[in-house]
């Protein structure tokens, strides 16, 4: 009889060791649908100490981040909240729609439904408290309740939930209120766009006392989570509608309007469903038009068409680029489109000879914008600081990561040309692919919105994007045959070529 290997029973053991654990642990039991859980602060950049701001106490935001995902280049698709919401509500561009001018409310195609109608059509309970501010024609019927007592605590037996917490400590009309600093304003460090004036300064430290405040809110949130034992079961978001508040940032379509904090955290047993472990930072940028797509994936629903973003849980992305506007802001006109791939950004100016520095009555509200006017008035400033105020160049391109305050504007710089020209068709590609309104004068908007919607007209033969998008970049690029080409385009009968209102002639 031949000998068996003592190695074999050996072997044998493991097998039925392994078959037997496979047996015990199948079929397995399928998990509930995790709630999830939005908290949205109101015009505030990655002033939180787990982004490294030294200044910042926000040791409940860390917390989460150190629990969950912390994504370095998260970006809004526009520097104001209107405009932006109406992005997060659809996963779409308002420039598709001619709905990127702050307060601009024309309809939109009935198939863009907002996203709570699919979290709703999957089981979940929907509830918003309070803001909507959608820059659209509202939904109601999407959230089981929007007020300002609504809660997932009404939810039906074992229903998940999606509940949106608006906080508006941060919002910028904090910095209106005649407040003194708790926070030292002299341990601020300004960006080098900013004049050393003690009331921006002061700007600075009230700002900081408001993010400060926010994050204890945050802390009371994720406390009632654990109380109520939903916290395992609950993914949370946190993020900022766009960047802000001080003077120069909310509104502008730069780093510091468009740069917000995003943090996600999932629960252990919903791992699954990320790509991601806790404790990590993602580095490539993501959008407003990825937070409706990463719900979707969350609740098992598939995408629809309209939805252009992917889900910010899984690193398998097909494009790795943020794509930002601002059209007319409160009572200034403004057209600027912008995109960055994380390391670089490049924006387009259509009217450039208009500064960012327009008088604009709310931010004017703030004693820090009303020092920094009166120093340029002054001529007091340095070039970096004086720059707000002063004609802007059609095109820019910065290094975020060797110029983060945006100063050092490389756009002309021979050395930078491929990374210019590459993000220049990446941005006149994006604006040909959602056949950007924004060429549209607002009183020709408004006209079409009467009559219809206002995607018909672009999407017709009516509306040459891409010839329009071309003739624009030409006009800025500035040489004399391409003024030329212009000005021989203004006298043709098209209603958008010709309008002087086209690039505010």
């Amino acid at each position: 009889m031949k000998k068996i290997p003592f190695r074999f029973p050996v072997f044998l053991w493991f097998c039925v060791l392994f078959l037997g654990y496979q047996h015990c642990r199948s079929p397995e039991v399928a998990l509930p649908p995790p709630n999830i859980l939005w908290i949205v602060s109101e015009d505030n950049s990655p002033w939180l100490g787990c982004y490294g701001d030294s200044l910042a106490a926000t040791p409940h935001l860390d917390a989460l981040a150190s629990e969950g995902i912390l994504f370095t280049n998260a970006y809004s698709s526009a520097p104001v909240c209107a405009p932006s919401r109406f992005t997060i509500i659809t996963g779409t561009y308002p420039i598709a729609y001619g709905t990127e001018h702050m307060r601009s409310t024309y309809k939109i195609p009935d198939s863009i439904r907002f996203y709570p109608h699919y979290l709703k059509d999957a089981g979940y309970y929907t509830t918003n408290n309070e803001k909507k501010d959608y820059n659209t024609a509202d939904q109601p019927e999407a959230w089981d309740e929007s007020s300002g007592a609504a809660h997932y605590g009404s939810r039906k037996a074992g229903q998940p939930f999606f509940h949106v917490i608006n906080l508006k400590t941060t919002h910028e009309s904090r910095l209106h209120r005649d407040s003194v600093a708790a926070n030292d304003p002299e341990l601020v460090t300004l960006p080098p766009y900013h004049p050393d004036l003690p009331e921006l300064r002061n700007d600075y430290g009230v700002y900081y006392d408001r993010i400060a405040e926010m994050d204890a809110q945050v802390g009371e949130i994720l406390e009632q989570l654990e109380a109520e034992s939903v916290a395992e079961n609950t993914i949370v978001f946190y993020y900022s509608d766009h960047g802000g508040a001080v003077a120069g940032t909310k509104r502008y379509a730069t780093h510091d309007g468009l740069h917000i904090p995003m943090i996600v955290r999932v629960p252990e047993k919903y791992q699954e469903l990320t790509t991601y472990r806790p404790g990590s930072r993602v580095e490539h940028p993501v959008s407003f038009t990825d937070l409706a797509p990463t719900l979707l994936h969350i609740a098992g629903v598939e995408k629809p068409e309209a939805m252009v973003g992917q889900s910010v849980l899984k690193s398998d992305r097909k494009e790795n680029l943020a794509y930002s506007f601002a059209g007319r802001m409160d009572e200034r006109i403004n057209f600027v489109r912008s995109v960055t791939d994380g390391k670089y950004r490049f924006t387009l100016n259509y009217m450039p000879h208009r500064p960012y520095g327009q008088h604009l009555e709310t931010l004017w509200k703030a004693r820090g914008m009303q020092s920094w006017a009166a120093a340029y008035r002054k001529g007091t400033l340095d070039k970096a600081e004086a720059v707000f105020f002063e004609p802007r160049t059609p095109q820019e391109l910065y290094d975020l990561e060797a110029d983060p305050y945006s100063v050092n504007n490389l756009a002309d710089h021979p050395d930078f040309q491929a990374v210019r020209d590459r993000l220049s068709r990446a941005l006149m590609d994006w604006q040909v692919r959602h056949y950007d309104a924004g060429f549209i004068p607002e009183a020709m908007l408004k006209e079409l919105d009467s009559k219809g919607l206002i995607c018909n007209y672009t999407h017709s033969d009516n509306y040459p994007v891409k010839d329009i998008v071309s003739l624009a970049q030409k006009a800025g690029e500035g040489s004399e045959v391409n003024l030329q080409l212009f000005i021989d385009e203004l006298n043709s009968a098209h209603p958008v070529l010709q309008s002087g209102l086209l690039w505010d002639c």
